[in-house]
C-alpha cells in the first residue's frame, strides 16, 4: 500500500488512520487537528471510532458522529494507488507548514483553520510550487477582456518562473491554468471535491493535463463530490496556498470575492485588475480597487511586485546602453552629432560649445568605443 510521498515514511496502519481521519469529518475541522496532534494520527483515529475522547477534546465529537463508523481509508488509499494520487499529512515532508500556518492561527480557525490532510495528484510537490507562488482567480462567467488577462498574465508569471494556483473552474481559472501550461509552467488546481474527480466535467481534459504536469490538490477524500459549501470551503486553501491573490474578474458578491476576503484576512497580499465600469464581471475588481482593499495589478510584471520582498524590483533590469558610462564632455559631442550625415570638428565645437583640443579627445575616445566614426573626413554618429 502507498498512497503517500516516501519521505513520509508512514507506517500502513499510520496512513490508514490518516486516511481514516480525512474522511471521518467535513473539513475543515480543527477540534480533530487538535486532537491528532495531542494523540497522534492511530491513537485519535480509535479514539474517534470508540467515541472516547479526552476530556479536553469533547468538542470533536459532535463533527465526527456522522460518519465515525463509515472506514473508506483502505478504498480511499487504493483509489489513491490506482489514479496515482498520494495523502499528504501533517507528518509529511511535503506538507506545506508554512503557508497553511495562517489558517491555523486563532482568529482564523473557528472561521475556516487549515486542513487535517491533503490528497494530491501531479508530478510536483508542494514545496516546488507554492514557494514562489501566485493565485489568479475570478468569474466563472469570464468575459473575453478577462480570459485574456488571465491566460496573458499566467504565461508571464510561468515564464519568469512563478506556479500559477487557481481552482479549475471555468472562465477565469481555466484560462489562467492555460496560460500557465502553455508558457511551459507550473500550475495548481485546488478542488472542492474529491481527487478521483475531474470537475467540472468540462475541463476533465484540463485537469488530466494539469494531473500530468502540475498538481492537483484537495481536502477531500475521494468519492467526494462537489457542493456549494465546499467550493468557500476551497477558497481559503487557494489564498493561503499562494503568495499573493490577483483577482482578475468578479462580480460585487463572488467566489472570487471570496478568495479575495480570506487572503485580507490571513495577510496575503491581494491585488484585482481594473475593468470597464459597464462590465458587470469587473464591478468586483473595480470596487476592490477604488476602496483601497486591493492594487492595482495590470501585468506580470505588477503581479510579481506585489508579492517581492521590499525593495526587490521584479522587472527585468533596463539593457544597459553603450553610452550610460560616458563623461560630460564625451556626452555633450556625441549629442551634437546628427542622427544622419556628419559634421567637421570646428562645427562640433560650435554646437557642443567645447574647446577644438577637447572636442578631438573625446572624439578619440568615442571612436575607441565604437560610437562615432571619422573616416569619411567629417564626424558621424555609428548606428546601431
Amino acid at each position: 500500500m502507498s498512497g503517500t510521498t516516501n519521505e513520509s515514511k508512514l507506517s500502513d496502519d499510520e496512513l490508514r488512520a490518516w486516511a481514516y481521519l480525512a474522511t471521518v469529518a467535513e473539513p475543515p475541522c480543527a477540534p480533530l487537528i487538535a486532537l491528532v496532534e495531542d494523540l497522534g494520527a492511530i491513537e485519535a483515529a480509535k479514539a474517534v471510532r470508540k467515541r472516547s475522547v479526552p476530556s479536553q477534546h469533547r468538542k470533536v465529537l459532535v463533527p465526527t458522529e456522522a460518519r465515525a463508523a463509515y472506514d473508506t481509508a483502505d478504498m480511499d488509499l487504493e483509489t489513491c494507488d490506482r489514479i496515482g494520487a498520494r495523502l499528504i499529512t501533517r507528518d509529511d515532508a511535503d506538507w506545506p507548514e508554512w503557508q497553511l500556518l495562517a489558517l491555523d492561527q486563532a482568529e482564523t480557525a473557528l472561521r475556516g483553520g487549515g486542513p487535517l490532510a491533503l490528497w494530491a495528484r501531479g508530478p510536483l510537490t508542494c514545496a516546488e510550487v507554492t514557494d514562489s507562488s501566485l493565485a489568479l482567480v475570478g468569474s466563472r462567467a469570464a468575459s473575453s477582456y478577462g480570459d485574456y488577462v488571465s491566460g496573458q498574465m499566467a504565461g508571464g508569471l510561468a515564464e519568469a518562473g512563478w506556479a500559477v494556483i487557481s481552482g479549475g473552474a471555468y472562465g477565469i481559472d481555466g484560462a489562467a491554468h492555460r496560460g500557465a501550461l502553455a508558457a511551459g509552467g507550473k500550475t495548481v488546481a485546488v478542488l472542492a471535491c474529491g481527487i478521483d474527480r475531474d470537475y467540472p466535467t468540462g475541463h476533465a481534459q484540463l485537469l488530466r493535463e494539469i494531473g500530468q504536469r502540475g498538481l492537483i490538490l484537495t481536502e477531500y477524500a475521494p468519492g467526494t463530490t462537489a457542493a456549494k459549501h465546499r467550493f468557500l470551503t476551497r477558497n481559503r486553501l487557494v489564498a493561503a496556498l499562494a503568495s499573493g491573490v490577483i483577482v482578475v474578474e468578479a462580480g460585487r458578491r463572488s467566489g472570487a470575492a471570496n478568495t479575495a476576503a480570506w487572503a485580507t484576512r490571513i495577510g496575503r497580499p491581494l491585488g484585482a485588475v481594473p475593468g470597464a465600469v459597464t462590465s458587470a464581471t469587473s464591478v468586483g475588481t473595480n470596487s476592490m480597487i477604488a476602496d483601497g482593499a486591493a492594487t492595482l495589478i495590470a501585468d506580470a510584471d505588477a503581479a510579481m511586485a506585489l508579492v517581492a520582498p521590499d525593495g526587490h524590483d521584479t522587472k527585468p533590469a533596463a539593457r544597459r546602453r553603450n553610452t550610460d558610462d560616458l563623461s560630460d564632455e564625451q556626452r555633450r559631442v556625441i549629442e551634437a552629432l546628427p542622427a544622419r550625415g556628419g559634421l567637421t570638428v570646428d562645427e562640433i565645437a560650435f554646437i557642443s560649445g567645447i574647446r577644438v583640443d577637447g572636442v578631438l579627445k573625446a572624439l578619440g575616445s568615442l571612436e575607441l568605443a565604437g560610437l562615432v566614426d571619422g573616416s569619411a573626413g567629417t564626424w558621424q554618429l555609428v548606428r546601431g
